[in-house]
């Protein structure tokens, strides 16, 4: 009998399946139908999950039919046009480097109207299977309830690689930030800061976790924004004192800027921390290494004319530091670093450049530039720019950018496509943002899919650092607070003629704000 009752299941679902039609003598409209989000006009990765969206018209019924030239048609019903996985999936393979449509109908008293195609180009190009960013309220003040996330490109599952509840203890709790990965995580290692409450960075080395104080007499701070070498054993750190200041009437909101700032080196094999730049009359920050680990890229600014060093009211001089582009070449074999090249002197054009990012085939670097500072995701005036490092030429990426913030970027692992903030919805959440790019032009960017289409609307948390990874971090959330519990083991300073730095009293809550 049960075998019976499942057969006839299947039947009535095939019959019913198959069964929808497009409607006949539906009236051609001339305007395309609007929806939300915008998936329209994009190129997209042929394993990307369903683009579901949501159809923004008032309407008595609602049909979607999504195609291309080979395989089945793929039909969803209502407003919210959302496609099943596995058709999704089969249809987007089957038509690599085709065209993806999707026509919409609508019934308004009893006539169907149909609407031009929107069209979508599936890309042969794959996208990284994953994504990693940080969830945390825009104001940057409630850290104790964040979370680093991981997110799978393909469907719509995420989980938690690790949130700040887990060790949260009555009003104490620690903040979670800056977290990084060696080559897409590829190998299974991943860093992250454990600020103020059991601080420590938190190293991931396939099943090894430790967790490190990179902090000592010589450094400003512990290790702050990281980038690890792509072959060597070798985490470079800025170390920064950082702080904000809440506008109380500016529509940017917040100003978070650095007083002091170095770069370090981190040795992992050898628990070592050296010095890479520690000028005290710049401010040197967010090291980023070179596809092939040959150079060492990152931003300086020096401090304004008449600028007291000392003095608190500094940071009310935050619209005066712009940071410029330089890089140091990197020797693997005696670790040492090149002076300083400069790439592109920002402030000489009255912007401040920041976030330096090669392409993986080093033909690129990917930089955001603002009026000033270098924390540009509160800055309006952000926006991407493409340097080609055969000519170092410039050029605005004028295909992504928006009237609003675009700041932190990340390439995929074949440097085909670009994830980026943007605050272009609201101006106030930060929003994770994808991309098409080829011979140094981008596409039409698209925000990352949800199964809800109206998924952001509700959703009151911006998205942080987002970066590609190629596999997803396997170490579970408890596996890292067993080892937050403990004490972080200090790093050792291995240059023995450099003095102690004289700098204030660390009380364990700098740097929140990556």
């Amino acid at each position: 009998m049960k075998k019976i009752i499942y057969c006839s299941t299947l039947l009535l679902f095939s019959v019913f399946s198959c069964s929808e039609k497009i409607p006949e003598n539906a009236v051609i409209q001339k305007d395309a139908a609007v929806i939300a989000p915008d998936y329209a006009g994009i190129v997209i990765p042929y394993n990307i999950a369903p683009l579901n969206f949501n159809i923004q018209a008032e309407a008595d019924e609602y049909l979607t039919v999504v195609y291309s030239s080979h395989g089945d048609k793929i039909f969803a019903k209502g407003r919210k046009a959302q496609f099943p996985l596995a058709q999704w999936k089969k249809l987007l393979e089957e038509n690599k480097g085709d065209t993806l449509y999707a026509d919409i109908y609508l019934k308004k008293q009893g006539q169907w109207l149909k609407y031009p195609s929107l069209k979508n180009y599936i890309a042969p190009d794959a996208i990284d299977s994953y994504i990693a960013y940080r969830l945390i309220e825009p104001s940057y003040v409630t850290y104790e309830s964040m979370s680093i996330n991981q997110r799978n490109l393909t469907n719509f599952d995420e989980k938690i690689i690790f949130s700040s509840r887990i060790l949260a203890k009555g009003e104490y709790g620690p903040c979670i930030n800056c977290h990084s990965f060696r080559k897409y995580n590829e190998t299974g290692e991943m860093q992250f800061h454990v600020r103020a409450y059991m601080g420590g960075t938190v190293i991931v080395r396939g099943d090894a976790i430790k967790k490190i104080n990179l902090k000592n007499e010589h450094t400003i701070s512990a290790g702050v924004y990281p980038s690890w070498h792509p072959t060597e054993n070798l985490i470079a750190y800025s170390t920064n004192n950082t702080g904000q200041n809440f506008h109380t009437n500016n529509n940017q909101k917040i100003e978070v800027m650095d007083s002091k700032s170095d770069l370090i080196l981190y040795d992992i094999d050898k628990n070592e921390v050296s010095n890479i730049a520690a000028d005290s009359a710049l401010l040197e920050t967010f090291p980023s290494w070179s596809s092939d680990g040959k150079y060492l890229y990152y931003v300086a600014a020096a401090y304004p004319e008449g600028v007291n060093k000392a003095d608190r009211e500094i940071f009310l001089q935050y619209e005066n530091f712009r940071y410029n582009l330089y890089r140091k070449a990197f020797n693997p074999v005696t670790r040492e670093f090149s002076a300083p090249d400069t790439l592109y002197e920002a402030s000489k054009f009255g912007k401040s450049a920041t976030f330096p990012r090669e392409s993986p085939d080093g033909k690129y670097l990917l930089i955001t530039l603002g009026d000033f500072g270098n924390f540009h995701i509160w800055h309006k005036s952000s926006d991407l720019y493409l340097l080609d490092t055969e000519n170092f030429s410039l050029r605005e990426l004028t295909e992504l950018n928006s009237p609003d913030v675009e700041s932190y970027h990340s390439w995929s692992s074949n440097g085909r496509w670009i994830i980026f903030s943007s605050r272009r919805d609201d101006g106030s959440y930060t929003r994770p943002y994808i991309a098409y790019f080829k011979d140094g032009q981008a596409g039409k960017p698209f925000i990352l899919p949800q199964k809800d289409p109206d998924f952001y609307g509700a959703f009151f948390k911006s998205y942080n650092i987002p970066e590609f990874m190629t596999q997803p971090v396997g170490v579970s959330p408890r596996e890292l607070a067993n080892v937050i519990r403990k004490d972080a083991l200090p790093s050792v300073f291995n240059d023995k003629s450099t003095p102690a730095m004289k700098h204030e009293k660390d009380d364990g809550k700098d740097n929140f704000y990556d």
